[in-house]
């Protein structure tokens, strides 16, 4: 048997930033408690802590939790099993010169 190669995280830097670019409000999540699937829009945000809390319109739980400090941010979706990004059809991107 062989092994597979792999290519280490850096590898994901270009497809993230370009997952990120877009706009998650239209971004379909499901909670990972109660099923429930919906828009980032629909969750109920309370930023009355240290961080910004997310939680499912329907059972309450949290799907996903923000902090931000002065020069990085902590993401936690432990509470959403999956985000569905729409994103921008393939433009035609200029060639190098």
């Amino acid at each position: 048997m062989t092994e597979m190669s792999y290519l280490d995280g850096n590898m994901l830097d270009g497809p993230m930033r370009e997952l990120f670019t877009v706009d998650l409000s239209t971004a379909m999540g499901r909670c990972e408690n109660c099923g429930m699937t919906g828009s980032m829009a629909s969750l109920h945000v309370y930023s009355h802590a240290p961080g910004l809390v997310a939680r499912c319109p329907s059972c309450k739980e949290v799907m996903v939790r923000l902090v931000r400090g002065p020069d990085r941010a902590w993401l936690d979706m432990r509470g959403t099993t999956y985000l569905q990004v729409p994103m921008p059809m393939e433009q035609t991107r200029p060639g190098p010169l």
